[in-house]
């Protein structure tokens, strides 16, 4: 397996984002699998109520990681009539249904340990069991972070939120093996129940995050990091004919990001002259943000009211003396109006 592992995980590195993040979705889905039969037969060796609750837990890794499969196999379609901004919205329905899986897979943690406390069960071979979920969590842990890795670097939601949830059982198996060599040394039964709750609580709280965020891309919600730096790479990059800009929105669809704003020009550039200003804004944003962002740019002409901050030397058309520069700020960069003073 681990040879298999390092091949399927090179050859990423090989393929396009929409191919590359479709590719890695399905190596996570078959090493998922491996890893639920493993921790399966750890579990029927040592009847740890703890260590069901980690195979468990497996299960709804295989069940989000074909969710994940199919939804960007979904995304990385190519546009069509019926859906002009493509079909990246499938990934956060997507990561929506890896988190409430995640949470229910808690709830059903919680419920086993509690029963385990009311009728307690022998455990058997502990140290072999240790060593089977101990291979499982090194293995979780890799490809969690590759996922996260490939999932920030190609804007892909479900590949971050697969990510999240192979890292979080990660840390889930770790407390696990806490506990059974707690266990191994000292006799108490009751301790394999008390940290299967525990991280289930943890796995709770990760399900939730995972979830409001999948809701966030749903609803649109405006993504403030980005947005913060995305003004930040203007303000500092900004062109002497870029008199304002305004009514800027960017909106998530998947690994796509797609940017609507109003930028000022002067108003006696041709259309040509005022193309090659909207030009140098894409350029400028797709350097930074990757070619997966779609830009929409609507040009105005300055007016009079604008002459008191625009810094633009030698204009001939200049009715006011400059004034002052307006900063670009999250606030006023999102608002329908041209700024003046």
């Amino acid at each position: 397996m681990p040879g298999i592992f390092v091949l399927s995980i090179t050859s990423l590195f090989f393929l396009t984002k929409a191919t590359q993040n479709l590719r890695l979705q399905q190596t996570v889905t078959i090493i998922g699998i491996v890893l639920f039969i493993v921790k399966a037969i750890a579990w029927y060796l040592t009847r740890s109520v703890a260590i069901l609750t980690d195979a468990l837990e497996s299960t709804v890794n295989v069940a989000a990681a074909l969710i994940g499969t199919y939804s960007l196999y979904v995304s990385a379609k190519p546009k069509d009539k019926d859906h002009p901004y493509g079909h990246g919205k499938a990934e956060f329905i997507s990561a929506l249904v890896e988190g409430t899986l995640i949470s229910v897979a808690g709830v059903i943690i919680i419920y086993k340990a509690v029963k385990n406390f009311i009728s307690p069960q022998p455990v058997e071979q502990l140290d072999f069991g240790i060593i089977l979920v101990g291979a499982t969590a090194v293995v979780n842990y890799i490809l969690g972070a590759v996922c996260i890795r490939t999932g920030n670097k190609n804007q892909s939601p479900a590949l971050i939120s697969s990510g999240k949830h192979l890292q979080t059982d990660t840390w889930s198996t770790a407390g696990i093996i806490a506990g059974l060599l707690l266990l191994r040394f000292t006799g108490w039964w009751w301790i394999d129940g008390t940290i299967a709750i525990i991280f289930a609580g943890f796995i709770l709280f990760t399900g939730f995050k995972i979830v409001r965020s999948s809701v966030s891309g749903i609803m649109d919600e405006a993504d403030a990091a980005l947005i913060d730096k995305m003004v930040q790479v203007l303000n500092s990059n900004r062109r002497e004919n870029w008199v304002d800009l305004h009514n800027l929105r960017i909106i998530k669809y998947g690994g796509t990001l797609h940017l609507d704003c109003h930028l000022t020009v002067p108003w006696y550039l041709n259309v040509h002259e005022a193309h090659r200003e909207i030009d140098a804004l894409s350029a400028l944003v797709k350097n930074e943000f990757g070619e997966t962002l779609e830009l929409f740019v609507h040009s105005d002409g300055c007016l009079d009211f604008s002459c008191a901050i625009c810094s633009k030397q030698h204009c001939a058309e200049r009715k006011h003396p400059f004034a002052k520069k307006v900063e670009w700020t999250m606030e006023n960069i999102a608002s329908n109006l041209k700024h003046q003073l």
